[in-house]
């Protein structure tokens, strides 16, 4: 039921060797050599039988060897004889511990592994290490230390470093994975499983690269739900050497959409294998901070100027206590104190001022965090301060970092602070680095639980005109809208835009802009330019029909000679914006490989390229995305009050990103976009210029394949009535029903919960609230029934307050086949008997099939005759369950 697919993989009970032999002094093939000798320093407490592909004998001698994990270190024409071998004696997973073996001996071992339906970790792979369970299946070295970390590394070099360094510097591991390029049993699959494993409480992540976007969100997504996970991301070049047709696309480099998209997944990113191991201790801590404010506690000015220096380059506030804390903290420190600014103890610092500071800073809710300095100084006691704040930590309800600087003097210092698991590090700059990312962990953690729908709340789109304007220019097989169809666009989406007309010569761009008013602006209109103020396309604010007239002659000629090949319509005529206080952002859209479309947002205008002003986001947006890719731009500072000019109408830029959001949600055509510059002051926007890229693309089987994050599937909502005439809602599940998901947990009686998770559990751990909750749609479903209870409350409005609450949960997960699902249905015991279940099931059946299962299937236990019940009735098949009598197997096509 809850027993990971991966189980027999990572946690086996027996094992089967293939090494050619059981002593590794006989061995000539090294990778068998040094596996021997792993399993043999640190023996495997299970059953471990050795066979070779040479043995005689039939299949039915080797029943009795079967194992649920294969391992195979042989020269690489033997392997494949092995792995049959494995399939045939149903084993249920195998490791192939090899080096540079030939991409076509890789594919016929995967196809090996499917055949005998058995899960794959490898080839050339260095293999994997559980060491609480004494199983160093690997070619890494010596068994690493046990610990809370969880290390997956699709570098087998780097796997090996970072072991080395691990044992240097005490640190432990739950498990230790490394992939290698030819795997079959991939990384979502992995972090799919250490997000189950109770061993594990922080998951490290060393990435090169990934295959598919959706399957890595999504599991990485649930990962990061569940428990922190940090990643080391190599290979920071910029996106190819292709053409850009729009700004967004030149601006753009595939490392800062991998940016985004770990932050949008609810992880940290660190740059070196150092900074990997401190984030993930910090996040082992008790606290988490809610904010970017850091108070610097020292004895030494010049090691807080360096904390405060660096702090400001990561983009955090260095706190100054509030007066009222400053005025009671004074009388307590020596004379030489300050503390306007980072709170300097002075050279005379003690064990007890320390402690004055820590609790004064712990009072203060600005402080997110506290970084606490220490350098030696004569007659200084850094073993007393250092016990005191291990002292004062429990009073201390926030982040608590330390750097004890110097070696010698501060050595057992440093030895009692991390016995204390307090992280300690050597520099002030180490430190500031940690708490960086602690602090992104709460941000990123806040994006990771938006699940927006397709659309947003406002005015309905004309999608279906949009579709239209677009198949009308891929059949003229053109790629590049012009800037009037690109308005179009944007106006089918509700997009403010300026009033654009075309004119072919110089006397209808006089006609047009006395129409229109003046002053006007000219543009060039050419399908093949792409960036008009290049070559002299854009000339603005004239204000006479003469100098419409003499600027469109100008251009039309001055572009003509400059582009001789290109197309020239004529130029376009639109009025000024007449937004005298606005500023200009761009707002873009491109698409990347492999994470499909990007939402950017900038400052605007003919500058774009050379200030680089860009922040990102995964779509789909809502209005707390949008927000929040606003303020990470540079221009978000000049869009407040700023000399002089009144605070701009934050919120219309916000709607202009959600309705590019259903743009980009609703067209997988697009493939780039600009909106530039796009004008917003104290009164709204007005989208000037816009640029569009289309190409043709495969038809969508579920209709947002082009994304990485499926969005909230908002159609699956339905209401029903119940028995008596109430109604109740039945809906996807989303990350803020977690409260009530405990609740209704809570709530059920015994033999329900029992039912439903085969233990007397009587409320979910935090691991698995986390996981029922923040799902990916594409892989699972999971529906609850919520019902609204009335219930009289004088201090209520209307004197009645609505309380929701779960009623029933629906759920299936894809199985590793991808062709079928497992369900599993529960109905609060106060519902019972309304026809729920019954609907309940119908719902995610349905859901299932639209999806292409072909199979829905579950385990019943035996003495659920309700249950049973209702499985025959919706004409599922009652079976045994093989593995567990206790269980019967219920399955239905579908």
């Amino acid at each position: 039921m809850d027993r990971h697919f991966l189980h027999p993989l990572f946690l086996p009970s027996s094992l089967v060797v293939f090494t050619g032999g059981e002593d590794p002094d006989t061995l000539t093939h090294g990778p068998a050599r040094v596996l021997l000798k792993a399993l043999k320093a640190q023996p495997f407490e299970g059953r471990v039988t050795h066979l070779d592909t040479e043995m005689t004998g039939t299949l039915g001698d080797l029943a009795i060897t079967r194992a649920d994990l294969a391992l195979i270190a042989l020269p690489h024409e033997r392997i494949a004889a092995a792995l049959e071998i494995a399939g045939r004696i149903r084993c249920r997973a195998a490791l192939v511990l090899s080096s540079n073996l030939p991409q076509s001996s890789c594919q016929e071992l995967h196809e090996i592994a499917r055949r005998h339906d058995l899960h794959l970790l490898g080839p050339n792979s260095l293999g994997f290490q559980r060491p609480h369970e004494k199983l160093n299946a690997s070619l890494a070295g010596r068994l690493a230390a046990p610990g809370p970390l969880a290390l997956v590394s699709q570098s087998g070099a780097l796997t090996a470093s970072m072991l080395d360094w691990a044992a240097r510097n005490g640190v432990g591991f739950s498990n230790v994975i490394s992939l290698g390029a030819n795997t079959a049993v991939d990384l979502p699959q992995v972090l799919d499983f250490l997000a189950h494993d109770a061993a594990t409480q922080s998951i490290l992540v060393y990435l090169e690269g990934i295959q598919n976007a959706r399957r890595f969100m999504s599991t990485l997504r649930a990962a990061a739900y569940a428990k922190p996970v940090v990643v080391m991301k190599a290979g920071r070049k910029p996106a190819g050497s292709r053409v850009a047709l729009t700004h967004s696309a030149a601006i753009v480099g595939s490392d800062d959409v991998f940016e985004a998209a770990l932050r949008r997944a609810g992880v940290v990113r660190v740059r070196t294998f150092t900074q990997m191991f401190s984030a993930a201790k910090c996040l082992a801590s008790r606290y988490r901070p809610t904010g970017r404010g850091l108070a610097i506690i020292t004895n030494g000015g010049g090691p807080a100027v360096l904390a405060a220096d660096h702090a400001n380059e990561m983009g955090l506030n260095v706190v100054t206590l509030g007066q009222t804390l400053r005025d009671e903290l004074a009388p307590s420190l020596p004379a030489g104190a300050t503390l306007d600014g980072v709170i300097d103890l002075s050279e005379e610092a003690g064990p007890e001022h320390y402690r004055a500071a820590l609790l004064a800073c712990a009072r203060d809710p600005a402080v997110n965090g506290l970084l606490v300095l220490h350098a030696p100084k004569p007659e200084g006691d850094p073993d007393a301060i250092a016990q005191v704040v291990c002292e004062t930590l429990s009073r201390v309800a926030k982040p608590v970092l330390t750097s004890w600087m110097g070696e010698e003097s501060v050595r057992d210092a440093r030895i009692l602070l991390n016995d204390r698991s307090i992280p300690t590090f050597r520099t002030p700059e180490s430190a500031v680095d940690a708490f960086h990312n602690i602090a992104s962990f709460y941000q990123n953690q806040q994006l990771l639980q938006q699940t927006p729908p397709p659309l947003s709340s406002l005015l309905v789109p004309d999608a279906e005109g949009a579709r239209l304007l677009i198949e009308g220019v891929l059949a003229e097989r053109r790629k590049v809208l012009t800037e009037m169809e690109s308005k179009a666009l944007l106006a089918a989406f509700h997009i403010p835009v300026t009033r654009t007309m075309r004119a072919r010569d110089a006397n209808e761009a006089m006609l047009i802009a006395s129409q229109l008013g003046y002053p006007v602006a000219l543009k060039i209109d050419s399908p093949d330019i792409s960036h008009k103020s290049d070559v002299n396309g854009v000339i603005l604010n004239l204000r006479s029909a003469s100098a419409v007239r003499d600027a469109c002659q100008d251009m039309l000629s001055t572009v003509a000679r400059a582009l001789p090949q290109a197309r020239i319509h004529g130029v376009t005529v639109q009025p000024m914006s007449g937004k005298r206080h606005g500023r200009e952002v761009y707002i873009g859209m491109t698409t990347d490989d492999p994470f499909g479309p990007v939402i950017t947002f900038g400052a605007g205008g003919t500058m774009i390229e050379l200030i680089a002003d860009r922040s990102m986001e995964l779509p789909p947006l809502n209005q707390f995305l949008a927000h929040r890719l606003i303020e990470r731009s540079r221009i978000a500072e000049m869009l407040g009050a700023w000399r002089g000019l009144p605070a701009v109408q934050a919120d219309a830029i916000e709607q202009v990103l959600l309705r590019v959001s259903e743009m980009v949600c609703a067209l997988p055509q697009l493939r780039e976009m600009d909106i530039n510059p796009l004008i917003v002051d104290e009164d709204g926007v007005v989208a000037v210029d816009a640029r569009i890229v289309i190409e043709h693309t495969a038809s969508a089987m579920h209709g947002y394949d082009h994304l990485a994050i499926l969005p909230y599937p908002a159609s699956q909502e339905r209401e029903w009535p119940m028995k008596g005439g109430d109604l109740y809602t039945i809906r996807p599940i989303r990350p803020d029903d977690a409260d009530m998901l405990q609740a209704f947990t809570r709530n059920l009686s015994e033999e329900s919960r029992y039912f439903r998770f085969a233990s007397a559990m009587h409320e979910l751990p935090a691991r698995m609230l986390a996981r029922y909750t923040l799902i990916d749609y594409d892989r699972e479903m999971a529906l609850v029934a919520v019902h609204v209870d009335k219930i009289p409350d004088d201090s209520a409005e209307g004197g009645v307050r609505e309380v929701r609450q779960i009623i029933g949960v629906s759920r299936y997960i894809t199985n590793p086949d991808q062709t079928s699902c497992e369900f599993s249905l529960v109905v609060s015991d106060a519902y019972k008997g309304q026809g729920l279940g019954s609907r309940l099931m119908l719902s995610i059946i349905e859901v299932a099939r639209s999806r292409g299962l072909s199979e829905i299937d579950g385990l019943v236990l035996a003495n659920n005759p309700n249950m049973l019940r209702l499985m025959r009735g919706l004409g599922f098949r009652v079976a045994s369950f093989a593995e567990d009598p206790e269980f019967k197997l219920v399955s239905k096509p579908l």
